[in-house]
């Protein structure tokens, strides 16, 4: 992928919001594969001859194997608006994932703790008592039902490394295509089922509430299960 294949979905002097496809890094890590982060400084370079690197802001990350809408800062000031936003639980983001497995309630608040292991990139459900160990709080509600996979609406309460991933399958319904959390579920498949679906925010200079939605390819497993528009067109 490169910077000419982005997919913008609104851009202006102070931010741009963009659509990570899945398996892409939000930045730069130690694979070298092409991150979204740069990408969008290469765009801003390119279609505005900028000399030098663009100043691109990065406030929020989404996991590489999830794809969704992301939003990014032209400057620091906006950077730090947004960046206060997310802070203060002002920017909503809507998650749509498929769980494998029956969900025992067709809407729930899961609450678990969690603790990431850094060496080996793996979260953990924990007791609350064990050192580090931190609050994981979601809701889910299950849009539809395709023989063993649903297709569920999420809100995260809190934002945990891989928090919805190892929340579902604590419950025994891991997410489609998970090969770290959910081997069985994984397949031969290299989509994961999570995508940022909805993300709502205030415009760090016009004060402009704007919201921004955009489907997976429903052409692909596991969203060909499923009729998704419908959920996109409000």
């Amino acid at each position: 992928m490169e910077a000419k294949d982005l997919q913008i979905l609104y851009e202006d002097n102070q931010i741009i919001v963009a659509i990570k496809p899945q398996n892409v890094p939000s930045q730069e890590d130690s694979s070298g594969d092409k991150d979204m982060l740069s990408m969008i400084k290469e765009y801003v370079k390119e279609k505005y001859n900028k000399p030098g690197e663009a100043f691109i802001g990065l406030v929020h990350r989404l996991d590489r194997p999830t794809g969704g809408i992301m939003v990014f800062a032209r400057n620091s000031k906006s950077a730090a608006r947004l960046s206060d936003q997310i802070r203060q639980n002002q920017m909503h983001k809507t998650y749509y994932c498929v769980a494998v497995g029956t969900l025992k309630d067709k809407e729930a608040t899961l609450v678990n703790y969690l603790k990431k292991d850094e060496k080996e990139n793996i979260v953990k459900i924990v007791p609350i008592s064990e050192s580090g160990a931190k609050k994981a709080e979601l809701k889910y509600k299950i849009l539809q039902t395709e023989g063993n996979l649903s297709l569920c609406q999420v809100n995260l309460i809190s934002g945990r490394s891989h928090q919805i991933r190892v929340q579902f399958a604590g419950i025994n319904c891991p997410l489609f295509g998970d090969k770290k959390y959910g081997k069985f579920a994984a397949g031969t498949t290299d989509n994961l089922g999570l995508w940022a679906g909805r993300l709502e925010f205030v415009h760090p200079t016009t004060k402009q509430k704007m919201i921004f939605a955009c489907p997976p390819d429903t052409s692909k497993m596991p969203w060909k299960n499923f009729y998704l528009d419908k959920y996109f067109l409000r």
